[in-house]
């Protein structure tokens, strides 16, 4: 299992500063297949300074969640600490 990419990310407006909420599709490699799942996530900066980051699935996944969504968290923290989340709009 593997996460290749997001794919059409839309930040969504949300008149809190500190959270921040997108929807995208999550190109995902099981087994030697690539499968696409429509995913909403959020990112919530803590007063401590940390990241909270929060998966839900629209699509029904066919595999363990745990470890795709582990796998997620950091793709997505890896994207937002390099820039590559869409800005408002």
């Amino acid at each position: 299992m593997k996460v290749i990419k997001i794919k059409d990310m839309i930040r969504k407006d949300v008149p809190i500063y500190y959270r921040k909420l997108y929807t995208g599709v999550a190109v995902i490699e099981i087994n030697n297949k690539q499968a696409d799942f429509r995913i909403d996530f959020s990112i919530e900066y803590k007063p401590t300074g940390q990241k909270e980051i929060n998966i839900s699935f629209i699509d029904k996944v066919d595999y363990p969640l745990i470890p795709i969504t582990k796998d997620l968290k950091t793709y997505i923290s890896d994207l937002d600490s390099a820039g590559g989340l869409p800005i408002d709009d």
